[in-house]
């Protein structure tokens, strides 16, 4: 094994653990060697989470804490537990993320606020907590999570896309302002990822896709846990501060063929 992309013996808190992208990440993490602290809103929600990674062969182990990240003392509650149980803090990856669908002119200002606290200040609280515990302790990675919205924009879903947008240029400018502590801080945009929620939604599971499969715009949970361990690892060394897309071929004209050459036409 390559060991610059080891993450043997780090610890980890994955925020939005649950189901998906993040309890998939805090299982590879684990499975990896990592000790894993897995939190959600609901204890009953990611309590199997860990229960189900410390039942494996796998060299990390797991701690489930229930945590709402709008709340600025479950945080802290979270992160002291953490280094409490683990001894100190290497990663942090901030998963956790809401939205749902409506109009711009139909979203209530507590429907704004809930997902502007959930995708964006719950992010500020965990990173502002984590980071004075990796301040002290040498440095670390925090690794926030965005979407393809908070780049291009997402119709019927201006206040998810508008808080993500606000994670990536969070991502940027707090990087440059940690670096000096040993801190890397970069972003994970990800596309469609199949996903629980997303097979309730668009009606497809993550067993029909192929992942060897190059020419697609639907990605797997593993794909993204992979980039995350990535990101975690010293492999990742001289990437501070990017946003990192993880959303399978670019979107071209739609009439255009994969392979075919491009013209530019003139009117």
């Amino acid at each position: 094994m390559n060991e610059r992309f080891d993450i043997d013996g780090q610890t980890a808190i994955i925020t939005g653990a649950s189901q998906g992208i993040g309890k998939l990440i805090a299982e590879q993490f684990a499975d990896e060697g990592a000790d894993v602290v897995v939190c959600s809103r609901e204890l009953d929600n990611v309590g199997p989470v860990a229960d189900g990674i410390n039942e494996t062969d796998g060299g990390g182990r797991a701690v489930a804490v229930e945590c709402d990240i709008r709340d600025r003392e479950a945080v802290e509650a979270l992160v002291e537990t953490t280094v409490e149980e683990f001894g100190g803090l290497d990663t942090l990856v901030n998963n956790a993320g809401a939205s749902f669908v409506a109009p711009f002119e139909d979203i209530s200002e507590n429907g704004w606020k809930t997902i502007v606290d959930i995708n964006l200040h719950g992010t500020y609280h965990c990173t502002q907590v984590a980071g004075e515990y990796m301040r002290d302790d040498g440095g670390g990675s925090v690794i926030n999570f965005s979407s393809v919205a908070g780049e291009r924009g997402s119709p019927l879903m201006t206040h998810y896309g508008a808080a993500k947008a606000g994670v990536i240029n969070l991502t940027r400018s707090l990087a440059y302002e940690w670096s000096a502590y040993d801190i890397r801080i970069n972003c994970i945009s990800p596309g469609i990822v199949a996903t629980p929620g997303v097979e309730d939604q668009m009606g497809f599971s993550a067993e029909e896709i192929d992942r060897s499969e190059v020419r697609r715009r639907v990605g797997k949970s593993e794909e993204v846990a992979d980039l995350t361990q990535f990101l975690a690892s010293p492999a990742s060394s001289y990437i501070i501060g990017e946003n990192m897309f993880v959303r399978g071929v670019p979107q071209m004209e739609e009439d255009h063929e994969v392979g075919t050459p491009y013209r530019w036409m003139a009117e």
